[in-house]
């Protein structure tokens, strides 16, 4: 099942780096910033987890939580979230179960050669479970943030 805009988005189950389990039905009522990302402390996914930490209290003021997703473990994510001082939930798919339905696993370009891996990308999900938005590829992690909040204060209720 491929991620389309409209459509409802696959329900998920994945651990935090607290062992606390997060499902996609816990957010049931509100905006779903899922963003995938290949992993904890390099250098594009740091900027890009501490974009999302800057800007929680604006995306929380839209109405929406962010959970960011790699195939790290749990003790990656509860360190990297420590040293950057995320609030978030970092979400851990070490087998890919859930990056594959969301279209976040799969071959991708890297240092012009083809390989397969996590592709940084993001789903919004809205209030009632459909995906509202899908960034299918992130190329500037630094940036993508705002984009995400931009998109957020420009919708229609």
């Amino acid at each position: 099942m491929a991620i389309e805009e409209g459509k409802k988005a696959p329900a998920f189950t994945l651990k935090d780096g607290k062992g606390e389990t997060h499902k996609l039905s816990d957010y049931a009522g509100r905006h779903v910033i899922l963003y995938f990302y290949p992993k904890d402390d390099t250098p594009g996914c740091t900027k890009e987890a501490c974009g999302f930490r800057d800007l929680t209290k604006k995306l929380e003021k839209e109405g929406a939580v962010v959970l960011g997703v790699s195939p790290d473990d749990e003790a990656s994510h509860k360190k990297f979230a420590k040293q950057y001082k995320l609030k978030f939930p970092l979400l851990s798919d070490p087998g890919k179960k859930v990056m594959v339905p969301y279209g976040a696993w799969g071959e991708k370009m890297m240092y012009g050669k083809k390989t397969v891996g996590v592709i940084r990308s993001t789903v919004w999900i809205g209030p009632d479970g459909k995906v509202v938005k899908h960034w299918k590829r992130v190329s500037k992690a630094a940036d993508h943030p705002g984009k995400v909040l931009e998109a957020l204060q420009a919708r229609e209720e």
